[in-house]
This record gives structure tokens, C-alpha cells and sequence, in this order.
């Protein structure tokens, strides 16, 4: 089972690499400290809106010191657009004021990264490997979904997709092949009324099982 889930993962990894041979990051940032903001702002929002309100909050906070002077009131009315605005308006704060207690900025440290407020695994993740370069493989939903549909993991839980995806791909793959996962999903793998038989990885990738339990077959 685990060699022909690498396998499958070998070839999954070639499609994805001819469809998206370059994997730009899709929440604007300029440094590592607002892309952490912006994917702080992302969960359970689209990354388009993320980017329609992150020009303004980025003009009055785009450092720490910025941020962590606002009103929690001031951030929530920039984002209030954004999904769970109120929670993520006092986060950003308190995060922003943990940055500058720690005195040490934004920078490649798992420990500093998820000790922030509203900084969980998978956050880090992305900053880790899309700001510093650094490997790792965020899962977010469509990851999630897509490494179950496609057989390369069991998980119930992102973390378990986590391991199994970094057990099948390459190291040195794993900055990219996150994002090329999530293009795909959005782009030709939706979660829901989906023909899994005409699709470029699930035709050959899911399993009898699963196309049945999916489209009914």
C-alpha cells in the first residue's frame, strides 16, 4: 500500500507540475510578518477577499508596532468584512504585541510562530515555507479532501493527512506541491457535484469505491 501510494503520488505530482509550473503565493504580502496577517485572516475566507482588505490595513499596520498601537475596534471595522472578524480583530492585536514583547520580529521559529495568538499549525506552516523557504506541507481543506479522494491518505484529521503527504512526496517538493494541490482543487476538483471519471487525477487516482460513494455509480 505504501509504495503504490507513492507511485500514485509520482504521478500526481507530474500532472500537477505540467498544469502549474509556478505556484505564486495568492495572498498579497511584502514581508513575512503581512503574509502572516494575511493567512491569519484567510481561514474560512476566500483568499480574495483577504486581498480586498488587506491594501487599507496594510497602509496604518503594516508592521507590528503599527498593528499592536490600533484599537481592536479600529482593526475589526478594516476587516469586518473578513469571517470571524471579531475574533480575528483581537488576535491580530494581541499577536502584533507578542512580536514586539518577544523583540525578535517575524522569523523561522515553530515554537515563536504557533505560541502567537491566533497562529495555529497550519498557519505556521504557510509562513515557514512560503516566507522562509523552509519545508512543510499546510493542509487546508482542499488538501484535505483531495488527499483522501485521491487515496494518499486515510486521515481523519489534517494532521494525519499531513504526515501521509509528506511520506509520499519529496522534501524538496513540498513548498510547491501544496499549492499546486490547492489550484487544482479550486480550478478542477470541486468538492461537490464533481464527474470524479473525466477528471485529469481522479479518473485513474480514486478508487471504484470512492467514485461510487461520490457520483452514485
Amino acid at each position: 500500500m505504501r509504495l503504490r501510494r507513492r507511485e500514485k503520488a509520482e504521478r500526481i505530482g507530474r500532472k500537477l507540475d505540467e498544469l502549474y509550473p509556478e505556484t505564486p503565493i495568492p495572498l498579497e504580502h511584502s514581508d513575512p510578518y503581512t503574509l502572516l496577517v494575511a493567512v491569519m485572516l484567510s481561514a474560512q475566507t476566500t483568499d480574495k477577499k483577504v486581498n480586498e482588505v488587506t491594501p487599507r490595513l496594510f497602509e496604518i499596520a503594516g508592521t507590528p508596532e503599527e498593528m499592536a498601537s490600533l484599537p481592536v475596534d479600529e482593526i475589526h471595522e478594516i476587516i469586518r468584512e473578513i469571517g470571524l472578524a471579531p475574533t480575528k480583530a483581537r488576535n491580530l492585536k494581541r499577536m502584533a504585541e507578542q512580536i514586539l514583547e518577544d523583540g525578535q520580529g517575524v522569523r523561522p521559529d515553530w515554537e515563536f510562530l504557533e505560541s502567537l495568538a491566533g497562529v495555529g499549525h497550519k498557519t505556521a506552516s504557510v509562513v515557514m515555507s512560503q516566507a522562509f523557504g523552509l519545508p512543510a506541507f499546510p493542509v487546508d481543506t482542499h488538501i484535505h479532501r483531495l488527499a483522501a479522494r485521491w487515496g494518499l491518505s486515510n486521515g481523519r484529521n489534517v494532521g494525519k493527512t499531513e504526515k501521509d503527504l509528506k511520506e509520499v512526496f519529496p522534501e524538496e517538493s513540498w513548498n510547491r506541491r501544496h499549492l499546486q494541490i490547492i489550484f487544482f482543487g479550486r480550478e478542477h476538483c470541486p468538492a461537490l457535484r464533481h464527474d470524479l471519471l473525466s477528471c485529469e487525477i481522479c479518473s485513474w487516482a480514486a478508487t471504484r469505491t470512492r467514485i461510487r460513494e461520490e457520483m452514485g455509480a
